[in-house]
C-alpha cells in the first residue's frame, strides 16, 4: 500500500502481549506442560452439556435481552440471598455479562472520569489497570508482597485522596490465592462509606475456597452492598472459561448506569447458555461441591512439590498455588519460568507480572485446574530443574 496516514497514538502505550499469552505460547512450542494459563484441563458436566442441547433444540437461539434472560437472573437472586442474606432484584439489580471481564470493564467504566484516582491492590489481574487508563482514570498502587498475611489498612488509607473515586478488590485472590477476612470486609466498608467511594468487587473465584475457610461477599455487607458491583463468572464455578458468561450485581442506581454502558459493547450474552446455567443452578450441589475438588487438587500438585526445597504457602482459594523459589536461585522470576518451560517442560506465570512495576519476589505461579495425571507429571518434570 502506497497511501500515507497518520500515525495512531496508542490508548494504551505500556500494554503488550500479555504474559498468560506469552507463556501459553511458549509451552506449546516447546511442547511443555502448561500450568500457566489459568483454564481447567477438564470439560464441564455432561448434564450441564445436555442442557446446552436442549435449549438449542428448543430455538433459544436468538438474542437475549440485553439485561440477560430472567430465569439466570432469578436463579443468582435466590443463589446470593441464600448465601449473602442480601436480595438483589432479577429485574432491576442483575445484568448478565460476557464473562466477569466484561463486568469488571463496564462497572469501572461507569464511575470513572478523566482523572478520577482508583485504588488497586497488587499483584492484580491484568484487566483492571487498562480498564481505569481506557476511562481517562489514574490507577494509584497498594503493593503487597505476593506471600501477604495482612493487609494493613493504615497504608491503604494513605493512598486515598480527595481525587479517590473508587476501588477494586479481589477475593479469592488472584494471583495470590488469598482469601480476604469479614474484618478486611468491614474496614473496606468504612473507608469506602468514610470517603464515598465505589468499589468494583472481582469474585470469580468465590466457590473455590479452602481448608474450611468462608467467602466473605462484599454483597453481605448491606453498607458495603449498597456502594458496590460485585462482578462474577460461571466459567471458573462449572469450568466454561470459553463460554464467557457472568454477571454483575448492583444497587438499582447503579445498575441503571451499568446498562447504559453494556448495552453498547456486546448487548446481550449467548441465549442457550444462559438458559442452561438458570436450570443447572437449581441445584446448589453443583457449586458447592466446588472447594472440595480443588481443594484436592492443591494438595495433590502441594504434596508432589513440597521436597524440591521451594517455600509453600498453601492456597486459601482460587486454584493457583504460588511458590517461593529465593532460597534456591537468585534468577528473576521471568527468566526462571522461561527455563523452567524450555528445560524442564513445565509452564509457569513470573508473578512479578502482576505488578505496575517490575519487583521481583522470586515467585512464579502454577495452576492446579488440571488432570491428576498432567499435575503429577508437571510435579515431576519440577524436580528436574537445576534451581
Amino acid at each position: 500500500m502506497s497511501s500515507v496516514r497518520a500515525e495512531i497514538k496508542s490508548k494504551l502505550p505500556k500494554v503488550g502481549t500479555t504474559i498468560f499469552t506469552t507463556m501459553s505460547r511458549l509451552a506449546e512450542d516447546h511442547k511443555a506442560i502448561n500450568l500457566a494459563q489459568g483454564f481447567p484441563e477438564f470439560d464441564c458436566s455432561p448434564d450441564l452439556q445436555k442442557l446446552v442441547d436442549k435449549y438449542t433444540r428448543l430455538g433459544k437461539n436468538q438474542y437475549a435481552p440485553m439485561a440477560g434472560v430472567l430465569p439466570l437472573r432469578e436463579a443468582i437472586s435466590e443463589k446470593v440471598f441464600n448465601a449473602t442474606a442480601t436480595e438483589y432484584h432479577p429485574e432491576t439489580e442483575i445484568t448478565i455479562t460476557s464473562g466477569a471481564t466484561e463486568a469488571l470493564y463496564v462497572a469501572i467504566s461507569t464511575v470513572v472520569h478523566p482523572g478520577d484516582e482508583v485504588i488497586v491492590f497488587e499483584p492484580a489481574y491484568d484487566s483492571y489497570v487498562p480498564a481505569i487508563a481506557l476511562n481517562g482514570g489514574v490507577p494509584v498502587f497498594v503493593t503487597l508482597d505476593p506471600q501477604y498475611d495482612k493487609i494493613d489498612w493504615e497504608i491503604v488509607a494513605s493512598r486515598i485522596s480527595e481525587k479517590t473515586r473508587a476501588i477494586v478488590i479481589n477475593t479469592p485472590h488472584n494471583p495470590t490465592g488469598k482469601v480476604w477476612t469479614l474484618e478486611d470486609l468491614q474496614n473496606l466498608t468504612a473507608l469506602a462509606a468514610g470517603h464515598d467511594l465505589i468499589v468494583i468487587s472481582d469474585e470469580v473465584y468465590e466457590h473455590i475456597i479452602f481448608d474450611g475457610r468462608v467467602h466473605v461477599s462484599a454483597s453481605s455487607l448491606p453498607a458495603l452492598a449498597e456502594r458496590t458491583f460485585v462482578c462474577g463468572s460461571f466459567g471458573k464455578t462449572f469450568h466454561t472459561t470459553g463460554w464467557k458468561v457472568g454477571y454483575c450485581l448492583a444497587p438499582k442506581d447503579l445498575t441503571a448506569e451499568f446498562r447504559k454502558i453494556h448495552q453498547y459493547l456486546v448487548f446481550s450474552v449467548v441465549t442457550p447458555f444462559q438458559f442452561a446455567l438458570a436450570e443447572y443452578l437449581n441445584e446448589p450441589e453443583h457449586y458447592l461441591k466446588l472447594s472440595a475438588f480443588y481443594e484436592t487438587k492443591r494438595n495433590l500438585f502441594v504434596d508432589a512439590i513440597k521436597d524440591v526445597g521451594l517455600v509453600i504457602k498453601a492456597s486459601e482459594g482460587s486454584f493457583f498455588q504460588n511458590v517461593f523459589y529465593g532460597n534456591l536461585s537468585n534468577e528473576n522470576d521471568f527468566t526462571l519460568a522461561k527455563r523452567l518451560t524450555i528445560e524442564a517442560g513445565v509452564a509457569s506465570i513470573p508473578v512479578s507480572s502482576f505488578y505496575d512495576k517490575v519487583v521481583d519476589y522470586n515467585v512464579l505461579r502454577f495452576c492446579f485446574a488440571k488432570n491428576d495425571d498432567t499435575l503429577l507429571r508437571g510435579a515431576e518434570l519440577i524436580h528436574k530443574i537445576i534451581w
